[in-house]
C-alpha cells in the first residue's frame, strides 16, 4: 500500500496514511516523510500499534536522539519520557504554555515524537502554531522591532528549583518525574527571526517563557515586546489543533512551530511516550 498524505484544513498539520511503523521504513519512505514533515511541520500517524522500541527506531530515522534535561526517562529506555497525568491529579497541567522544546539549548532539537497510549475520551488536544506563517503575516512595525535581535533563552522560569516545576511543585501530587536543577539557570542566545536549518525559510523561533529577555535591552523594554510577540505568534489563524486517539503518533518540527497542551480531561488517566529528534550538527 502506497503511503499517502492528508493535509489538515488548518494552518499546518497533515495525516500520513498507508504505513505500518512496526515495520522497517525504506530509504524512499523516510525521504518522503521528511519532505512532508518540512512542508506541513506536524505529521500524525493514526492506528500505529507500536512499542517503545518501535518509537525509538522511528525517531532515529530522522536524526540522533536529542538531550532531554530535567525530566527522568522511563525505565529501560533512556531516550523516552512519559508524559503522564493521573485521573485524580491536581498539579497544574504540564506544558500548557506555548513553547518550542528545549530552545534554551545551544543546539535545540529538530523535532519531537509523541505517541498516545492512554487517551481520555475528551479534552487533551495539543495546539500547534505555525511560526513561518506568523512571520509572513506579521505587521511591518512589529517585525522591524525584532529584526536582528537575539533572544535570551533559559529554562529557569520552569525548571530552576524556584521555577514553576521546581521544589514547590515536587511537593504536590504530580505523577511525572520532573527534576529541577540549578543548571536550568544557564542562558543561550538565538535569533528571534531565524532561518530554518534545513529549508532556509524564515520564521519566529521561540516565545516568552523559555525566552526571558532580549540581548541589549532592559527588562522593562523587552518584556512588553515579548508579550506582544507571543500574543501575535499564537493567534488562532496560525494554529492547528490536534485531537488525540490511542495508538497515534505525532511528530512535529520544533524549528517551525510552537505547541501547547490543553486540559479538559479531569477524572481520566492520560499517558503518552515522547522522544526528541536531535538536530544534525556539522
Amino acid at each position: 500500500m502506497k503511503i499517502e498524505i492528508k493535509p489538515s484544513d488548518q494552518a499546518c498539520g497533515a495525516e500520513v496514511l498507508g504505513i505500518d511503523l512496526t515495520q522497517p521504513l525504506s530509504e524512499a519512505e523516510v525521504k518522503q516523510i521528511r519532505q512532508w514533515w518540512l512542508q506541513y511541520h506536524v505529521l500524525s500517524f493514526p492506528n500505529q500499534d507500536i512499542n517503545d522500541d518501535d518509537l525509538e527506531k522511528f525517531t532515529l530515522y530522522f536524526g540522533p536522539f536529542g538531550d532531554d534535561p530535567f525530566i527522568a526517562p522511563i525505565p529501560g529506555h533512556s531516550n523516552i519520557i512519559a508524559v503522564r497525568r493521573l485521573a485524580n491529579e491536581k498539579a497544574p497541567l504540564f506544558a500548557e504554555n506555548w513553547h518550542t522544546d528545549w530552545s534554551f539549548q545551544e543546539h535545540p532539537p529538530a523535532g519531537t515524537c509523541l505517541y498516545g497510549i492512554t487517551i481520555p475520551p475528551l479534552g487533551g488536544d495539543t495546539l500547534f502554531a505555525n511560526q513561518h506563517m506568523a512571520l509572513e503575516k506579521m505587521p511591518t512595525e512589529m517585525r522591524d522591532k525584532l529584526e536582528g535581535k537575539l533572544a535570551i533563552h533559559s529554562a529557569q522560569l520552569a525548571y530552576a528549583p524556584e521555577g514553576s516545576y521546581g521544589e514547590a511543585d515536587k511537593a504536590g501530587d504530580r505523577s511525572m518525574d520532573i527534576r529541577p536543577s540549578e543548571e536550568a539557570k544557564a542562558t543561550q542566545l538565538h535569533p528571534i527571526l531565524r532561518a530554518h536549518p534545513e529549508t532556509g525559510r524564515l520564521g519566529v523561533f521561540g516565545t516568552f517563557g523559555y525566552i526571558i529577555g532580549i540581548e541589549g535591552m532592559e527588562a522593562e523594554e523587552s518584556w512588553p515586546l515579548l508579550m506582544e510577540l507571543q500574543q501575535w505568534q499564537s493567534k488562532e489563524e496560525f494554529q492547528y489543533r490536534h485531537k488525540w486517539k490511542e495508538n497515534s503518533l505525532v511528530m512535529w518540527d520544533n524549528r517551525s512551530v510552537l505547541h501547547a497542551a490543553t486540559g479538559g480531561y479531569e477524572g481520566y488517566d492520560r499517558l503518552l511516550h515522547r522522544t526528541t529528534i536531535g538536530e544534525r550538527v556539522a
